[in-house]
This record gives structure tokens, C-alpha cells and sequence, in this order.
């Protein structure tokens, strides 16, 4: 059984089901269940967290161009949804007429960039043996210590989870993105949803279009489980004791 935030109980298969829906795993399950991305503004602020349950849901250019790319590789056939609008920018009548009819818009350039990122990841014989014969785009929620996690897993391949990321910077500096970004959290959080042995990372480089293929380490899962503790420790206090939250201070010494 699954219980949620908002205090909705669900049946695990049921809930799956509706998971499939980008609806409702974004906008409803992104109020009411926590997630990586949760954990991880739990870990700027409290307040930080609070803030973006006023906008989930909501789609970026940002979040629409990273869904893109995942579409292009993982699940090519959602493309349809996407409406390209050939036009200069986001300020223009056409694009504001588009947005009254369609969900999902990109400009044609934005379009454009994406699939010279995608196209580099399909060309990769090392990746395509990653795709072959694997699940994409999985989803799972679980109670953990009392609380509803959800994730969707990128990739999965028996027991291994193969997420991917893009990143503008060389990728011998994703060890530092990956701690910056909380993806040793987001691999800690995964690999107890999916209860999967190995978690991999797919880097590629948004301008030289390098690709990079990233193992994960025990030191790097149990980095992950450290932040997530505390991620959760913040939301215990403040959401669950119902602490005031006006009374949050973050103190250091510089």
C-alpha cells in the first residue's frame, strides 16, 4: 500500500498504472510523493522545497528540452506530441497562438540542437548495446522509512539502471557535476525503488557531442544515502513536525 502526502492511499499496481501518465507523475505525485529532485531542494532549504510545490508540474523550456532528448533516444514515437514552431523566439504571435492549442512546443532551432546531441548518443555502438533488449522510462514508488518516493528509471537492464544526463562542461568534470547535482543521491534513491544491483551514468557533451560512460561506486551510493538522510531529516521537521519554517536559518562559518 501506498500512502501519499496528501494522505491518498493507493494499491501498488494501481498506482503504477497511473504513473504512466506524465500528468500525473509530474504534476500530481510531484506535490504529493518525494523524489530525487525533491530531496535535492530539501537540501538547498526548506523553503526552497516548499516553493517549488507551487510549480509542479510546470514546464520549463529547460525540463521540455531534457524530456526531448530523452523522447529521441528512449521513446521516439512521443515526438508527435511536440509541436516545432519555425519562428525567431517565445515572443512572437505564432508561438503564443501555439501555446492556446499544444502542451508541448519547441522552436525548430531548439529542435535542431537536440537531435545533434540524440543523434551522437544513437550512433554509439557502446550505448546501442546499453538500448538493446532494455526497459525504458520505468517508474516506481515505494514507502521508505515511512515516506512515498518516486522515480523513473531511464534505462533498465536486468539489474542495472543507466540514466542520462547532458552537461556543457569537459566530462572529466562530471565527478564534480554529479556531486553538485545530487546524482549520488538520486543513485541511492533508484537503486532502493528498483532494488537494482549496479547504476550507470550516460554522459554526453552538448557542444563536442563526447560521450562518457560512468560506473558508480559503494563510496558513491553510501555519499548518496548520507545526503538523502539529511534531505529527509529537513522535511521530518519541517513538513512533518510542522516546525516554523520562518524560524529556518542556515549558519556557517566563512
Amino acid at each position: 500500500m501506498i500512502k501519499l502526502l496528501n494522505n491518498e492511499t493507493w494499491g501498488k499496481e494501481e498506482i503504477l498504472t497511473e504513473m504512466v501518465s506524465d500528468t500525473f507523475y509530474y504534476e500530481h505525485l510531484g506535490k504529493y510523493a518525494l523524489s530525487s529532485s525533491a530531496l535535492s531542494n530539501l537540501l538547498k532549504s526548506a523553503k526552497t522545497y516548499r516553493q517549488s510545490l507551487n510549480f509542479a508540474g510546470e514546464e520549463t523550456t529547460a525540463l521540455m528540452i531534457g524530456k526531448v532528448f530523452h523522447w529521441m533516444i528512449l521513446e521516439p514515437e512521443k515526438m508527435d506530441n511536440v509541436k516545432v514552431l519555425d519562428v525567431t523566439s517565445r515572443n512572437t504571435k505564432a508561438y503564443k497562438e501555439a501555446r492556446e492549442k499544444h502542451h508541448h512546443i519547441l522552436l525548430k532551432k531548439e529542435v535542431a540542437d537536440v537531435e545533434y546531441i540524440a543523434d551522437a548518443v544513437l550512433q554509439n555502438e557502446v550505448v546501442k548495446g546499453y538500448l538493446k533488449n532494455a526497459e525504458f522510462e520505468v517508474p516506481a514508488i515505494e514507502m521508505i522509512d515511512g515516506l512515498p518516493f518516486r522515480g523513473k528509471a531511464d534505462i533498465i537492464k536486468g539489474r542495472t539502471i543507466i540514466d542520462l544526463k547532458t552537461t556543457s562542461s569537459n566530462l572529466k568534470d562530471f565527478v564534480y557535476s554529479a556531486d553538485k547535482y545530487n546524482y549520488d543521491m538520486q543513485c541511492y534513491l533508484y537503486m532502493k525503488l528498483f532494488k537494482a544491483t549496479d547504476f550507470k551514468f550516460i554522459v554526453v557533451n552538448k557542444q563536442t557531442k563526447d560521450i562518457g560512460v560512468f560506473e558508480t561506486s559503494e563510496e558513491f551510493y553510501e555519499k548518496g544515502g548520507t545526503k538523502f538522510k539529511q534531505a529527509v531529516s529537513v522535511y521530518r521537521h519541517f513538513f512533518q513536525e510542522q516546525n516554523d519554517l520562518d524560524q529556518y536559518i542556515l549558519r556557517g562559518i566563512l
